[in-house]
C-alpha cells in the first residue's frame, strides 16, 4: 500500500507548532531535516536545537485523502507558511515497525512507564502503560504529551473521575486508570482516535473503566480532571466549554501551547481557573489550574475540535 507524505518548509520558531499539526492531523512519523546548507554543532545537554529554515516531513496512511489533508495544514498556517507545502506518494515500506524497533520504556514522574510491545520495563514497581505507535497521536515522546504524563503521575487520582478531551491514541486516559483513576472518559473528533484507544484499552485491561466518546456524540458532563492537549488556539476557543467540564475544585491541565501562547490561553480561562505557575519543556509549557467553588456557571454549545 502507498503512503502520502507532506512536506513543509517553516521557520525554526514555526517548527514546533508545525511538528504537532501533523501528528494531531494523524502522521505516523515525522523527520526534521536542515532545508539549506546550515552546519550543527553538538548541542548542550537538554537543547534541541533546529535549522534556521528547517523542513518537516509527515507520513500519512496511504487511505489519507490528500485534498482534505492539504486543506487541514492551509486552515491552521498562514498563507506564507503553506506555499512550499508539498504531498507526495511514497513506495510501501513498514514505516511503523521501523519505528517502533527504536521505541524503548520512557519514566515519566515517579511511577509511570509508558512501555511497548516486546521490551520490558526496569523497574518492578512501575506502573506500566503498554502502547505501539499507531494511527492516532500519542505515544508520549513529544513533550507536551510528556509534561501531561508527569502531572498524572504527581496527581492523587485514586477514586477519580477524568475526561481526555482530544485523546488521540487514549494515552493520557489510559494512564490515569492505571494510576488509580475510578473512570475516564476519552474525547476526540477523529474515529481513527477512537479506534486507537479503545484498542489501547483493551491491550492494557481498562476499557471496563474506559468510555470513548466523538465529540458528535459527547453529553457534556463535570469531572474530577479533565486534561486537554491540543493546540493553543483551539484550547482558546473553546475554553467555555472546556471550563464547563470541570467540577468545582477540579483540577484542569492544558497543554500543546507554546510559551508565547501562554498569555492568550489565561486570559481565556482566568475567570474560573486559578493557574499555578507554567512547566516548560523544549519551548512548550502546560498549565494547571484549580477551577473555583465560585466559578460562574457556563451554557457552552456542545463542545467539539475542529
Amino acid at each position: 500500500m502507498p503512503w502520502i507524505q507532506a512536506h513543509l518548509t517553516i521557520d525554526k520558531e514555526r517548527a514546533p507548532l508545525v511538528e504537532l499539526l501533523l501528528e494531531t492531523l494523524g502522521a505516523l512519523s515525522i523527520t526534521l531535516e536542515d532545508a539549506g546548507d546550515e552546519p550543527m554543532l553538538e548541542p548542550l545537554p537538554g537543547e534541541t536545537p533546529l535549522w534556521s529554515h528547517t523542513r518537516i516531513s509527515g507520513l500519512f496512511e496511504g487511505t489519507t485523502d490528500p485534498d482534505r489533508l492539504r486543506s487541514s495544514i492551509t486552515q491552521a498556517l498562514n498563507r506564507d507558511s503553506v506555499r512550499q507545502l508539498e504531498l507526495e506518494v511514497v513506495e510501501d515500506r513498514d514505516w511503523e515497525r521501523a519505528w517502533l524497533d527504536n521505541f524503548q520504556p520512557i519514566q515519566f514522574g515517579q511511577r509511570l512507564w509508558i512501555c511497548p510491545t516486546g521490551k520490558t520495563v526496569p523497574e518492578p514497581a512501575a506502573v506500566v502503560v503498554s502502547l505501539d505507535p499507531g494511527l492516532a497521536f500519542g505515544t508520549g515522546t513529544h513533550p507536551t504529551t510528556a509534561l501531561c504524563l508527569e502531572r498524572l503521575d504527581q496527581t492523587s487520582l485514586e477514586g477519580k473521575t477524568l475526561i481526555d478531551y482530544g485523546c488521540g491514541s487514549g494515552i493520557l486516559a489510559i494512564a490515569a486508570l492505571k494510576l488509580g483513576a475510578r473512570q475516564a472518559i476519552a474525547v476526540d473528533h477523529d474515529p481513527q482516535a477512537i479506534v486507537a484507544t479503545r484498542t489501547n484499552a483493551d491491550r492494557n485491561q481498562v476499557n471496563d473503566r474506559l468510555e470513548t466518546r466523538l465529540t458528535d456524540d459527547f453529553t457534556p458532563l463535570q469531572a474530577d480532571i479533565v486534561v486537554a492537549n491540543i493546540l493553543a488556539n483551539i484550547l482558546v476557543e473553546l475554553a467555555p466549554a472546556i471550563i464547563s467540564l470541570v467540577k468545582p475544585g477540579g483540577l484542569l491541565i492544558l497543554s500543546g501551547i507554546l510559551q508565547n501562547q501562554a498569555k492568550p490561553v489565561t486570559d481565556a480561562y482566568k475567570k474560573a481557573i486559578c493557574f499555578d505557575a507554567p512547566v516548560q519543556r523544549e519551548g512548550w509549557i502546560r498549565m494547571d489550574g484549580v477551577k473555583s467553588n465560585q466559578a460562574e456557571l457556563y451554557n457552552p454549545r456542545k463542545p467539539g475540535i475542529p
